[in-house]
């Protein structure tokens, strides 16, 4: 016959808290960690920031470009070169009036 045992398992209560304890740890490492999912939601945003950003940094850069080649040698915008005129130098046709 087997007595009732008068101990209770220290083993088995050990174990479960390091088992729980290990996977509230990974757990909460998978959320908040370095490489978790929050960090990961906030790169994600930021790669779209900086998409959009590229993007409009792309049209600048392309409407230098354009303005660039209308003011060269090769190809020569007359509006172009008047409206710079006007606006560096402050320069005026003899039939214009101004008023401040």
């Amino acid at each position: 016959m087997s007595r009732p045992r008068s101990k209770p398992a220290y083993g088995v209560i050990v174990y479960s808290a390091v088992a729980f304890a290990l996977a509230a740890y990974f757990t909460f490492a998978a959320v908040q960690g370095d490489y978790g999912l929050f960090s990961r939601i906030q790169v994600e945003a930021e790669v779209d920031d900086l998409t959009v950003e590229r993007d409009r940094l792309a049209d600048q850069v392309a409407q230098i470009r354009n303005k660039t080649r209308r003011l060269s040698d090769d190809y020569l915008d007359l509006d172009l070169l008047d409206e710079q005129a006007r606006k560096v130098l402050g320069l005026l046709r003899s039939d214009e009036i101004v008023i401040r």
